[in-house]
Protein backbone atom coordinates (compact mmCIF):
# COMPACT_ATOMS: atom_id res chain seq x y z
CA UNK A 1 0.00 0.00 0.00
CA UNK A 2 2.78 2.45 0.89
CA UNK A 3 4.27 2.07 -2.59
CA UNK A 4 2.04 4.93 -3.82
CA UNK A 5 4.05 7.28 -1.58
CA UNK A 6 6.95 6.85 -4.00
CA UNK A 7 5.07 9.24 -6.26
CA UNK A 8 6.39 12.67 -5.22
CA UNK A 9 3.20 14.57 -6.07
CA UNK A 10 0.96 12.23 -4.14
CA UNK A 11 3.41 12.06 -1.24
CA UNK A 12 3.29 15.84 -0.86
CA UNK A 13 -0.50 15.93 -1.19
CA UNK A 14 -0.99 13.11 1.32
CA UNK A 15 1.35 14.77 3.81
CA UNK A 16 -0.54 18.04 3.33
CA UNK A 17 -3.77 16.21 4.07
CA UNK A 18 -2.40 14.69 7.29
CA UNK A 19 -1.01 18.00 8.58
CA UNK A 20 -4.27 19.82 7.82
CA UNK A 21 -6.30 17.08 9.53
CA UNK A 22 -4.18 17.32 12.69
CA UNK A 23 -4.65 21.09 12.68
CA UNK A 24 -8.40 20.64 12.31
CA UNK A 25 -8.44 18.16 15.18
CA UNK A 26 -6.65 20.59 17.47
CA UNK A 27 -9.09 23.32 16.50
CA UNK A 28 -12.03 21.05 17.35
CA UNK A 29 -10.78 20.53 20.91
CA UNK A 30 -9.92 24.20 21.35
CA UNK A 31 -13.31 25.27 20.00
CA UNK A 32 -15.10 23.21 22.63
CA UNK A 33 -13.10 24.89 25.39
CA UNK A 34 -13.67 28.31 23.84
CA UNK A 35 -17.42 27.65 23.73
CA UNK A 36 -17.38 26.76 27.41
CA UNK A 37 -15.55 29.99 28.26
CA UNK A 38 -18.09 32.04 26.29
CA UNK A 39 -21.31 30.22 27.13
CA UNK A 40 -20.66 28.15 30.26
CA UNK A 41 -23.46 25.62 30.75
CA UNK A 42 -24.82 26.49 27.28
CA UNK A 43 -21.60 25.35 25.59
CA UNK A 44 -23.36 22.28 24.20
CA UNK A 45 -25.90 24.46 22.44
CA UNK A 46 -23.11 26.60 20.98
CA UNK A 47 -21.25 23.55 19.69
CA UNK A 48 -24.44 22.05 18.29
CA UNK A 49 -25.13 25.24 16.38
CA UNK A 50 -21.53 25.35 15.17
CA UNK A 51 -21.89 21.77 13.88
CA UNK A 52 -25.06 22.72 12.03
CA UNK A 53 -23.29 25.74 10.51
CA UNK A 54 -20.45 23.46 9.44
CA UNK A 55 -22.86 21.14 7.63
CA UNK A 56 -24.71 24.03 5.97
CA UNK A 57 -21.39 25.41 4.72
CA UNK A 58 -20.44 22.01 3.32
CA UNK A 59 -23.80 21.51 1.61
CA UNK A 60 -23.98 24.97 0.04
CA UNK A 61 -20.38 25.92 -0.73
CA UNK A 62 -19.09 22.70 -2.34
CA UNK A 63 -21.40 22.90 -5.41
CA UNK A 64 -20.47 26.56 -5.88
CA UNK A 65 -16.80 25.55 -5.90
CA UNK A 66 -17.60 22.98 -8.59
CA UNK A 67 -19.03 25.77 -10.71
CA UNK A 68 -15.88 27.93 -10.64
CA UNK A 69 -13.21 25.22 -10.33
CA UNK A 70 -12.54 25.19 -14.08
CA UNK A 71 -11.74 28.93 -13.98
CA UNK A 72 -9.10 28.76 -11.25
CA UNK A 73 -5.77 26.91 -11.16
CA UNK A 74 -5.95 24.00 -8.76
CA UNK A 75 -2.93 25.22 -6.85
CA UNK A 76 -4.51 28.64 -6.30
CA UNK A 77 -7.74 27.07 -5.07
CA UNK A 78 -6.02 24.67 -2.65
CA UNK A 79 -3.52 27.16 -1.28
CA UNK A 80 -6.16 29.89 -1.01
CA UNK A 81 -8.38 27.56 1.03
CA UNK A 82 -5.50 26.67 3.35
CA UNK A 83 -4.54 30.31 3.87
CA UNK A 84 -8.17 31.21 4.59
CA UNK A 85 -8.40 28.46 7.19
CA UNK A 86 -5.13 29.58 8.77
CA UNK A 87 -6.38 33.16 8.96
CA UNK A 88 -9.63 32.11 10.63
CA UNK A 89 -7.82 29.90 13.14
CA UNK A 90 -5.48 32.79 13.99
CA UNK A 91 -8.50 34.99 14.72
CA UNK A 92 -10.48 32.56 16.91
CA UNK A 93 -8.52 33.14 20.16
CA UNK A 94 -9.49 36.82 20.08
CA UNK A 95 -13.29 36.46 19.82
CA UNK A 96 -15.47 37.53 22.76
CA UNK A 97 -19.00 36.92 21.45
CA UNK A 98 -20.75 33.71 20.46
CA UNK A 99 -21.96 35.18 17.15
CA UNK A 100 -18.34 35.83 16.19
CA UNK A 101 -17.63 32.12 16.65
CA UNK A 102 -20.48 31.28 14.30
CA UNK A 103 -19.23 33.64 11.57
CA UNK A 104 -15.66 32.36 11.78
CA UNK A 105 -16.77 28.72 11.80
CA UNK A 106 -18.75 29.32 8.61
CA UNK A 107 -15.68 30.86 6.93
CA UNK A 108 -13.45 28.02 8.15
CA UNK A 109 -15.78 25.29 6.92
CA UNK A 110 -16.49 27.11 3.64
CA UNK A 111 -12.76 27.01 2.96
CA UNK A 112 -12.73 23.30 3.80
CA UNK A 113 -15.63 22.78 1.39
CA UNK A 114 -13.46 24.36 -1.31
CA UNK A 115 -10.31 22.42 -0.41
CA UNK A 116 -11.59 18.86 0.00
CA UNK A 117 -13.40 18.24 -3.34
CA UNK A 118 -10.56 19.90 -5.25
CA UNK A 119 -8.01 17.74 -3.42
CA UNK A 120 -10.07 14.62 -4.12
CA UNK A 121 -10.23 15.48 -7.82
CA UNK A 122 -6.45 15.98 -8.07
CA UNK A 123 -5.52 12.57 -6.61
CA UNK A 124 -6.92 10.38 -9.44
CA UNK A 125 -5.08 12.57 -11.95
CA UNK A 126 -1.86 12.18 -10.00
CA UNK A 127 -2.36 8.38 -9.75
CA UNK A 128 -4.02 7.33 -13.02
CA UNK A 129 -3.57 3.57 -12.41
CA UNK A 130 -6.62 2.23 -10.57
CA UNK A 131 -4.50 -0.06 -8.38
CA UNK A 132 -2.51 2.93 -7.11
CA UNK A 133 -5.62 5.06 -6.70
CA UNK A 134 -7.30 2.34 -4.63
CA UNK A 135 -4.35 2.30 -2.25
CA UNK A 136 -4.46 6.08 -2.04
CA UNK A 137 -8.13 5.88 -1.03
CA UNK A 138 -7.24 3.44 1.74
CA UNK A 139 -4.48 5.73 2.98
CA UNK A 140 -6.91 8.63 2.99
CA UNK A 141 -9.40 6.61 5.06
CA UNK A 142 -6.58 5.74 7.46
CA UNK A 143 -5.62 9.41 7.74
CA UNK A 144 -9.15 10.42 8.76
CA UNK A 145 -9.41 7.63 11.33
CA UNK A 146 -5.95 8.28 12.76
CA UNK A 147 -6.73 11.96 13.10
CA UNK A 148 -9.80 11.16 15.20
CA UNK A 149 -7.57 9.14 17.56
CA UNK A 150 -4.34 11.15 17.47
CA UNK A 151 -5.54 14.76 17.59
CA UNK A 152 -7.38 14.49 20.95
CA UNK A 153 -4.33 12.79 22.49
CA UNK A 154 -2.02 15.49 21.13
CA UNK A 155 -4.39 18.19 22.36
CA UNK A 156 -4.45 16.64 25.83
CA UNK A 157 -0.63 16.57 25.92
CA UNK A 158 -0.40 20.21 24.81
CA UNK A 159 -3.05 21.32 27.29
CA UNK A 160 -0.92 19.92 30.10
CA UNK A 161 1.73 22.45 29.12
CA UNK A 162 -0.20 25.50 27.93
CA UNK A 163 -3.66 27.05 27.49
CA UNK A 164 -6.13 26.06 24.80
CA UNK A 165 -5.54 29.27 22.82
CA UNK A 166 -2.19 27.85 21.75
CA UNK A 167 -4.03 24.96 20.12
CA UNK A 168 -5.37 27.44 17.59
CA UNK A 169 -1.76 28.41 16.85
CA UNK A 170 -1.03 24.75 16.16
CA UNK A 171 -3.98 24.78 13.77
CA UNK A 172 -2.52 27.80 11.96
CA UNK A 173 0.81 26.03 11.48
CA UNK A 174 -1.01 22.94 10.24
CA UNK A 175 -2.80 24.83 7.49
CA UNK A 176 0.32 26.81 6.56
CA UNK A 177 2.27 23.56 6.33
CA UNK A 178 -0.43 22.09 4.10
CA UNK A 179 -0.27 25.15 1.82
CA UNK A 180 3.52 24.90 1.58
CA UNK A 181 3.35 21.24 0.58
CA UNK A 182 0.75 21.96 -2.09
CA UNK A 183 3.00 24.71 -3.48
CA UNK A 184 5.95 22.29 -3.58
CA UNK A 185 4.00 19.58 -5.42
CA UNK A 186 3.88 19.36 -9.21
CA UNK A 187 0.13 19.12 -9.72
CA UNK A 188 -1.18 17.38 -12.84
CA UNK A 189 -2.77 19.67 -15.39
CA UNK A 190 -6.56 19.41 -15.45
CA UNK A 191 -8.54 18.95 -18.64
CA UNK A 192 -8.86 22.25 -20.47
CA UNK A 193 -11.72 24.38 -19.21
CA UNK A 194 -13.25 24.56 -22.69
CA UNK A 195 -13.85 20.81 -22.58
CA UNK A 196 -16.50 21.25 -19.91
CA UNK A 197 -18.72 23.24 -22.20
CA UNK A 198 -20.65 26.41 -21.53
CA UNK A 199 -23.76 26.98 -19.48
CA UNK A 200 -24.94 29.22 -16.71
CA UNK A 201 -23.36 29.35 -13.25
CA UNK A 202 -26.38 27.43 -11.94
CA UNK A 203 -25.91 24.73 -14.57
CA UNK A 204 -22.25 24.36 -13.64
CA UNK A 205 -23.01 24.32 -9.92
CA UNK A 206 -25.55 21.54 -10.36
CA UNK A 207 -23.63 19.52 -12.97
CA UNK A 208 -22.20 17.11 -10.41
CA UNK A 209 -25.56 16.61 -8.70
CA UNK A 210 -27.27 15.92 -12.04
CA UNK A 211 -24.55 13.41 -12.85
CA UNK A 212 -25.34 11.64 -9.57
CA UNK A 213 -29.05 11.47 -10.30
CA UNK A 214 -28.44 10.36 -13.90
CA UNK A 215 -26.11 7.46 -13.11
CA UNK A 216 -27.58 4.34 -11.39
CA UNK A 217 -24.38 3.57 -9.47
CA UNK A 218 -24.16 7.11 -8.13
CA UNK A 219 -27.84 7.12 -7.20
CA UNK A 220 -27.06 4.00 -5.19
CA UNK A 221 -24.15 5.86 -3.61
CA UNK A 222 -26.57 8.53 -2.41
CA UNK A 223 -28.54 5.84 -0.57
CA UNK A 224 -25.34 4.35 0.83
CA UNK A 225 -24.32 7.79 2.12
CA UNK A 226 -27.57 7.90 4.08
CA UNK A 227 -27.00 4.45 5.58
CA UNK A 228 -23.49 5.41 6.70
CA UNK A 229 -24.73 8.74 8.08
CA UNK A 230 -27.31 6.92 10.22
CA UNK A 231 -24.63 4.68 11.75
CA UNK A 232 -21.97 7.36 12.24
CA UNK A 233 -24.52 9.71 13.80
CA UNK A 234 -25.45 7.05 16.33
CA UNK A 235 -21.80 6.60 17.27
CA UNK A 236 -20.78 10.27 17.26
CA UNK A 237 -23.80 11.69 19.06
CA UNK A 238 -24.74 8.94 21.51
CA UNK A 239 -21.46 7.27 22.50
CA UNK A 240 -21.19 9.39 25.61
CA UNK A 241 -24.82 8.62 26.53
CA UNK A 242 -24.30 4.87 26.23
CA UNK A 243 -21.02 4.83 28.12
CA UNK A 244 -21.84 7.30 30.87
CA UNK A 245 -25.60 6.89 31.42
CA UNK A 246 -26.49 3.43 30.19
CA UNK A 247 -23.38 1.61 31.36
CA UNK A 248 -22.17 3.99 34.11
CA UNK A 249 -18.57 3.89 32.86
CA UNK A 250 -15.93 6.62 33.06
CA UNK A 251 -15.11 9.42 30.64
CA UNK A 252 -12.00 7.46 29.61
CA UNK A 253 -14.21 4.65 28.39
CA UNK A 254 -15.90 7.04 25.97
CA UNK A 255 -12.53 7.33 24.23
CA UNK A 256 -12.22 3.53 24.21
CA UNK A 257 -15.61 3.18 22.52
CA UNK A 258 -14.75 5.76 19.87
CA UNK A 259 -11.36 4.09 19.48
CA UNK A 260 -13.06 0.76 18.75
CA UNK A 261 -15.02 2.44 15.97
CA UNK A 262 -11.99 4.18 14.46
CA UNK A 263 -9.63 1.24 14.93
CA UNK A 264 -11.82 -1.25 13.10
CA UNK A 265 -12.34 1.26 10.30
CA UNK A 266 -8.57 1.51 9.88
CA UNK A 267 -8.13 -2.28 9.83
CA UNK A 268 -10.72 -2.64 7.07
CA UNK A 269 -9.14 0.23 5.11
CA UNK A 270 -5.81 -1.63 5.26
CA UNK A 271 -7.35 -4.86 4.01
CA UNK A 272 -9.56 -3.48 1.27
CA UNK A 273 -6.99 -2.77 -1.48
CA UNK A 274 -6.16 -6.47 -1.92
CA UNK A 275 -9.84 -7.40 -1.66
CA UNK A 276 -10.89 -4.83 -4.26
CA UNK A 277 -8.35 -6.31 -6.67
CA UNK A 278 -10.53 -9.44 -6.71
CA UNK A 279 -14.03 -8.38 -5.65
CA UNK A 280 -16.29 -5.79 -7.30
CA UNK A 281 -16.95 -2.48 -5.57
CA UNK A 282 -20.68 -3.24 -5.67
CA UNK A 283 -20.25 -6.41 -3.64
CA UNK A 284 -18.08 -4.80 -0.98
CA UNK A 285 -20.13 -1.62 -0.58
CA UNK A 286 -23.57 -3.22 -0.56
CA UNK A 287 -22.51 -5.90 1.89
CA UNK A 288 -21.05 -3.23 4.13
CA UNK A 289 -24.39 -1.41 4.08
CA UNK A 290 -26.33 -4.57 4.96
CA UNK A 291 -23.93 -5.25 7.84
CA UNK A 292 -24.90 -1.83 9.23
CA UNK A 293 -28.52 -2.94 9.55
CA UNK A 294 -27.50 -6.09 11.42
CA UNK A 295 -25.36 -4.04 13.78
CA UNK A 296 -28.32 -1.77 14.54
CA UNK A 297 -30.28 -4.89 15.53
CA UNK A 298 -27.48 -5.91 17.90
CA UNK A 299 -27.38 -2.39 19.35
CA UNK A 300 -31.11 -2.61 20.02
CA UNK A 301 -30.50 -5.73 22.12
CA UNK A 302 -27.84 -3.95 24.17
CA UNK A 303 -30.10 -0.93 24.63
CA UNK A 304 -33.13 -2.81 25.97
CA UNK A 305 -31.06 -5.00 28.31
CA UNK A 306 -31.51 -3.68 31.81
CA UNK A 307 -28.17 -4.78 33.21
CA UNK A 308 -25.30 -7.19 32.77
CA UNK A 309 -21.53 -6.87 32.64
CA UNK A 310 -21.61 -8.28 29.12
CA UNK A 311 -23.06 -5.03 27.75
CA UNK A 312 -19.75 -3.11 27.87
CA UNK A 313 -17.71 -5.56 25.73
CA UNK A 314 -20.78 -6.01 23.52
CA UNK A 315 -20.92 -2.25 22.96
CA UNK A 316 -17.23 -2.20 22.00
CA UNK A 317 -17.81 -5.01 19.50
CA UNK A 318 -20.88 -3.21 18.13
CA UNK A 319 -19.00 0.07 17.69
CA UNK A 320 -16.14 -1.83 16.00
CA UNK A 321 -18.64 -3.47 13.64
CA UNK A 322 -20.10 -0.07 12.79
CA UNK A 323 -16.60 1.23 11.98
CA UNK A 324 -15.75 -1.77 9.79
CA UNK A 325 -19.01 -1.61 7.84
CA UNK A 326 -18.76 2.16 7.31
CA UNK A 327 -15.22 1.72 5.99
CA UNK A 328 -16.43 -0.95 3.55
CA UNK A 329 -18.83 1.61 2.09
CA UNK A 330 -16.71 4.76 2.27
CA UNK A 331 -13.27 3.57 1.14
CA UNK A 332 -14.20 2.57 -2.46
CA UNK A 333 -16.37 5.68 -3.00
CA UNK A 334 -13.66 7.57 -4.90
CA UNK A 335 -13.27 4.68 -7.37
CA UNK A 336 -16.96 4.84 -8.14
CA UNK A 337 -16.95 8.59 -8.75
CA UNK A 338 -13.75 8.41 -10.79
CA UNK A 339 -15.33 5.88 -13.15
CA UNK A 340 -18.60 7.75 -13.48
CA UNK A 341 -17.21 11.22 -14.15
CA UNK A 342 -14.97 12.16 -17.08
CA UNK A 343 -11.77 14.00 -16.07
CA UNK A 344 -13.15 17.46 -16.82
CA UNK A 345 -16.09 16.87 -14.45
CA UNK A 346 -14.30 15.24 -11.53
CA UNK A 347 -14.18 18.33 -9.34
CA UNK A 348 -17.92 18.85 -9.86
CA UNK A 349 -18.60 15.18 -9.11
CA UNK A 350 -16.50 15.13 -5.94
CA UNK A 351 -18.07 18.43 -4.87
CA UNK A 352 -21.51 16.87 -5.33
CA UNK A 353 -20.52 13.85 -3.25
CA UNK A 354 -19.14 16.13 -0.54
CA UNK A 355 -22.33 18.21 -0.47
CA UNK A 356 -24.85 15.38 -0.75
CA UNK A 357 -23.16 13.15 1.82
CA UNK A 358 -23.09 15.98 4.35
CA UNK A 359 -26.77 16.61 3.64
CA UNK A 360 -27.34 13.12 5.01
CA UNK A 361 -25.37 13.94 8.16
CA UNK A 362 -27.28 17.21 8.50
CA UNK A 363 -30.39 15.02 8.77
CA UNK A 364 -29.11 12.19 10.95
CA UNK A 365 -27.01 14.08 13.52
CA UNK A 366 -29.90 16.16 14.92
CA UNK A 367 -32.22 13.15 14.65
CA UNK A 368 -29.87 10.97 16.70
CA UNK A 369 -29.51 13.64 19.39
CA UNK A 370 -33.15 14.72 19.54
CA UNK A 371 -34.65 11.24 19.61
CA UNK A 372 -32.10 10.03 22.14
CA UNK A 373 -32.86 12.94 24.48
CA UNK A 374 -36.65 13.15 24.05
CA UNK A 375 -37.83 9.61 23.28
CA UNK A 376 -34.93 7.52 24.59
CA UNK A 377 -32.04 5.63 23.03
CA UNK A 378 -34.22 2.73 21.91
CA UNK A 379 -36.30 5.08 19.74
CA UNK A 380 -33.12 6.50 18.24
CA UNK A 381 -31.85 3.00 17.46
CA UNK A 382 -35.14 1.99 15.82
CA UNK A 383 -35.42 5.17 13.75
CA UNK A 384 -31.81 5.29 12.54
CA UNK A 385 -31.76 1.52 12.02
CA UNK A 386 -34.88 1.80 9.87
CA UNK A 387 -33.23 4.56 7.84
CA UNK A 388 -30.11 2.42 7.35
CA UNK A 389 -32.18 -0.61 6.30
CA UNK A 390 -34.34 1.35 3.86
CA UNK A 391 -31.31 3.10 2.37
CA UNK A 392 -29.41 -0.19 2.00
CA UNK A 393 -32.32 -1.92 0.26
CA UNK A 394 -32.75 1.09 -2.02
CA UNK A 395 -29.04 0.97 -2.92
CA UNK A 396 -29.35 -2.73 -3.85
CA UNK A 397 -32.31 -1.91 -6.08
CA UNK A 398 -30.67 1.11 -7.72
CA UNK A 399 -27.27 -0.44 -8.42
CA UNK A 400 -27.51 -2.78 -11.43
CA UNK A 401 -25.95 -6.18 -10.87
CA UNK A 402 -24.30 -5.88 -14.31
CA UNK A 403 -22.36 -2.71 -13.57
CA UNK A 404 -22.13 -0.83 -16.88
CA UNK A 405 -21.97 2.72 -15.47
CA UNK A 406 -24.75 3.88 -17.77
CA UNK A 407 -26.35 7.30 -17.68
CA UNK A 408 -30.10 7.33 -18.05
CA UNK A 409 -30.80 10.74 -19.50
CA UNK A 410 -29.14 13.37 -21.59
CA UNK A 411 -27.12 16.21 -20.08
CA UNK A 412 -28.21 19.00 -22.38
CA UNK A 413 -25.51 21.35 -21.17
CA UNK A 414 -22.66 18.92 -21.82
CA UNK A 415 -20.67 19.14 -25.04
CA UNK A 416 -21.28 16.86 -27.99
CA UNK A 417 -19.20 13.74 -27.90
CA UNK A 418 -19.39 13.38 -24.13
CA UNK A 419 -17.46 10.16 -23.42
CA UNK A 420 -20.25 8.66 -21.32
CA UNK A 421 -23.24 9.33 -23.52
CA UNK A 422 -24.54 7.85 -26.77
CA UNK A 423 -27.80 9.55 -27.66
CA UNK A 424 -29.52 9.84 -24.31
CA UNK A 425 -28.58 6.83 -22.27
CA UNK A 426 -25.61 4.65 -23.16
CA UNK A 427 -21.85 4.48 -22.94
CA UNK A 428 -20.23 4.42 -26.37
CA UNK A 429 -20.42 0.98 -27.91
CA UNK A 430 -17.00 -0.63 -28.02
CA UNK A 431 -15.62 0.66 -24.73
CA UNK A 432 -16.59 0.77 -21.08
CA UNK A 433 -14.94 3.54 -19.08
CA UNK A 434 -15.96 2.02 -15.75
CA UNK A 435 -14.01 -1.20 -16.21
CA UNK A 436 -11.74 -0.44 -19.18
CA UNK A 437 -13.16 -3.43 -21.00
CA UNK A 438 -14.87 -3.69 -24.40
CA UNK A 439 -18.65 -3.58 -24.44
CA UNK A 440 -21.14 -4.63 -27.03
CA UNK A 441 -23.74 -2.52 -28.76
CA UNK A 442 -26.23 -3.35 -26.02
CA UNK A 443 -24.02 -1.69 -23.43
CA UNK A 444 -23.03 -4.92 -21.67
CA UNK A 445 -19.53 -6.23 -21.12
CA UNK A 446 -18.08 -8.39 -23.83
CA UNK A 447 -16.51 -11.57 -22.59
Amino acid sequence: MLSVLCDRTYRHLFTAQIIALVGTGLATVALGLLAYDLAGANAGSVLGTALAIKMVAYVTIAPAVGAVADRLPRRVLLVGADLTRAGVALTLPFVHQVWQVYVLIFLLQAASAAFTPTFQAVVPDALPAERDYTRALSLSRLAYDLESLFSPALAAALLSLTTYNWLFVGTVFGFLGSAALVVSAVLPEPVAASATGGGTVYAKATRGTRLFFATPQLRALLALNLAVAAASAMVTVNSVVYVRDQLAHSVTDVSLALGAYGGSSMIVALLLPRLLDRVADRTVMLRGAMVLTLVFAALGTITVAGNGAWRWPALLVTWAAFGAACSMVLTPTGRLIRRAAPPEERTSAFAAQFSLSHSCWLLTYPLAGWLGAVAGLQSAVVALGAIALAASLLAVRLWPSRDGMSVEHEHTDLPDGHPHLVGASRIPAGWCHSHDRPVGADGLHAG
